[in-house]
């Protein structure tokens, strides 16, 4: 083949440090645009970005240009600094994150679903619903480490 072709999507989720409740209403969309702005400024796109004060979810089409720890190490770093700046606050995003691959046939569900965290969460807790995305990968972890 002539050519590199290159298609991975996945679905990223992190919290803040100790779960704070610090992402409001009143950043919350230019966060998500900065974040956004990372990805794309990294070769990749974000399909969707939506979440709580505590927490928060990208589906996304990543670069073949980055690597994982990079392209997470940039979202982090970068959104931490300017979430400190616009809010004046010492603002930490928690050390860990969960990186899912996601199917192409399975994208508009992944979507969806970030798209309705608002709903999801008036029955579900961020601690529930981590939990439930490790079952489903069948991902062995121990729990004294996902709350940091």
């Amino acid at each position: 083949m002539a050519q590199s072709l290159h298609q991975i999507y996945g679905h990223i989720v992190f919290s803040t440090k100790d779960r704070k409740e610090l992402i409001t209403n009143e950043f919350e969309s230019d966060l998500y645009k900065y974040i956004c702005g990372t990805v794309k400024n990294l070769n990749g796109f974000v399909l969707a970005i939506n979440g709580m004060p505590d927490h928060l979810h990208i589906i996304f089409r990543a670069s073949k240009h980055v690597t994982d720890i990079d392209f997470i190490k940039q979202i982090k770093a970068g959104s931490s600094k300017w979430i400190s700046t616009k809010t004046n606050q010492d603002f930490q995003w928690q050390k860990g994150y969960g990186w899912f691959s996601v199917g192409a046939k399975d994208i508009q569900a992944a979507i969806q679903y970030v798209e309705n965290q608002k709903e999801h969460h008036k029955v579900m807790s961020f601690q529930d619903e981590l939990r439930k995305i490790l079952t489903s990968y069948k991902i062995d972890y121990d729990e004294k480490y996902l709350w940091d």
